[in-house]
């Protein structure tokens, strides 16, 4: 092993640890806050003293206030056996800073974050330079839902689009990695649509930066309906997320442990990556000193139920959990072996809010629903003309109730603004789990009505369709964006100099 007192770890010794042993993450920041008992002015500092508003809350604006307490925290973590700690940045965006007001510090905030959670892995290092310890760059959800309306009145309303959660996030990783993270960690994911945008958004800055990081992605399913915030279930949600080529993936916060393992047990049976659980500490109880049930030895016990069946390469703690829990955690699970990463079989893999599967030389026959396509259903286009949406709906719902497996979404008529009825329409049915448990087929021959249907879309969809017709640049590019939206293709078979007759028909790739 190198000598870790003055060199960071490398991706491969992150790899070498976890082929080896079950890695040992950290627990909740926001617990530990609370044990700080700080007040107003902690907040605030001299940084912020004459900002109008409450700032007490906001505790990423303690990287930047209260540097110690937050130093001290990571620390504690690392004492007590982590081998990761995550970034003091769960709110840390331009979006959720919004709410403060503070839009314009979230750059500094991040940077300092990190240098918190560096400084303090590189002094667990120089203690014991044998072991590497490494600082994981915390990318939340933020505190809007690309996927669910917040007007109960407007479904295809939403308070947030793609494209503003790809800037939020991307600025967060330049700064994070800026400030010395090891890995990136997009968490606590209650909606996939912005989970895809964070990877959409880490995928923009590996291109410009030139420089790769690892990624662990973590989804919350939020109750024991086994699904997250906006209806996915875990192996949806898998599949709408596995084009990010994770180094990990796993569940953390809304529930305990012992209520997350048939969800931990789809991601372990379907993912090619290493897998993670972090939990909190059982039940929310305000008269527990950490505000939740469970004492360490619960979780941890309940953790190494989990990896003595083979489910987990990392374990750690959400809500209510502390450095005791995490002792125990790391002494608990010395005593398992990690779980060997499983090998899935080549498919097309899609989703809705549930999946759907296309395996090898499958003779089942696959139904395209395209009723809602405009060029092929008189009736659909008419509705659309007239704005009546809720009718058009109503077709998108009777083709699923008649077996249909996919549907195909298509707006190409001369009077209609194609992105914009992609949008509202493709809104409208993800609010609808009737229609939208199916995969979505988004058909224009207008990159720019696709492009506008995949930033709606939480699930794996279906491009219909790109060909060479516009030139192999332009396939490329189309082809490369398809892949960050996280989109299968079909492939038409004609270029820019006309149909290939012997090969006409429609490939999916």
């Amino acid at each position: 092993m190198s000598n870790f007192s003055d060199t960071r770890p490398s991706e491969k010794d992150l790899r070498d640890i976890l082929n080896r042993r079950i890695l040992i993450l950290d627990g909740a920041m926001g617990t530990m806050i609370q044990q700080e008992k700080l007040v107003e002015e902690d907040f605030r500092g001299d940084l912020f003293k004459n900002h109008k508003g409450e700032l007490k809350g906001n505790n990423d604006l303690l990287s930047l206030t209260r540097p110690d307490v937050i130093r001290k925290i990571h620390q504690s973590y690392f004492d007590a056996g982590s081998d990761l700690v995550e970034t003091n940045t769960f709110s840390a965006t331009s979006i959720a800073m919004e709410d403060y007001h503070l839009e314009e510090v979230v750059h500094d905030l991040n940077v300092a974050s990190a240098k918190l959670a560096r400084e303090a892995a590189d002094e667990a290092m120089r203690k014991d330079p044998s072991r590497p310890r490494f600082v994981a760059g915390a990318i939340g959800p933020t505190n809007r839902t690309a996927s669910l309306s917040p007007d109960v009145n407007d479904p295809s309303k939403r308070n947030v689009t793609f494209d503003q959660l790809v800037d939020a996030y991307f600025s967060q990783i330049k700064a994070l990695v800026e400030g010395g993270v090891d890995i990136l960690m997009p968490e606590t994911t209650f909606d996939t649509l912005n989970l895809k945008a964070a990877i959409f958004a880490l995928e923009n800055f590996f291109d410009q930066s030139g420089n790769r990081l690892p990624v662990i992605l973590s989804i919350t399913i939020t109750d024991a309906s086994g699904r997250t915030l906006s209806g996915q279930t875990t192996e949806a949600c898998w599949n709408s997320i596995a084009h990010a080529n994770p180094l990990g993936v796993g569940l953390n916060c809304a529930l305990g442990a012992d209520a997350m393992r048939p969800y931990l047990q789809a991601l372990s049976k379907n993912s090619d990556c290493f897998v993670h659980c972090y939990p909190n500490a059982g039940l929310p109880n305000p008269l527990a000193p950490t505000g939740y049930d469970e004492k360490p030895e619960d979780t941890a016990g309940a953790l190494f139920t989990f990896a003595d069946e083979g489910l987990l390469n990392m374990a750690g703690g959400c809500c209510g959990t502390t450095p005791p829990h995490i002792h125990a955690i790391a002494e608990k699970l010395k005593e398992a072996a990690p779980r060997e990463v499983a090998k899935i079989d080549p498919a097309m893999r899609l989703s809705g809010l549930e999946p759907f599967e296309i395996k090898g030389e499958s003779k089942s026959l696959i139904m395209v629903g395209e009723r809602t396509n405009v060029t092929g259903s008189p009736k659909f286009k008419k509705l659309i003309e007239e704005g009546d949406y809720d009718s058009a709906l109503k077709i998108a719902k009777q083709q699923v109730e008649n077996g249909a497996n996919i549907i195909d979404v298509n707006f190409d008529a001369a009077l209609l603004d194609g992105e914009e009825c992609m949008t509202k329409f493709l809104n409208l049915v993800v609010s609808e789990p009737d229609i939208s448990r199916v995969p979505i087929m988004i058909d224009s021959s207008k990159w720019s009505v696709i492009e506008a249907g995949l930033k709606v879309i939480q699930g794996k969809c279906i491009i219909n369709s790109i060909s060479l017709k516009e030139g192999e640049e332009t396939f490329k590019k189309h082809a490369r964006l398809a892949m960050r939206y996280g989109a299968a293709v079909v492939v038409m078979a004609f270029c820019n100099r006309g149909r290939a007759e012997s090969h006409s028909r429609k490939v999916h790739h």
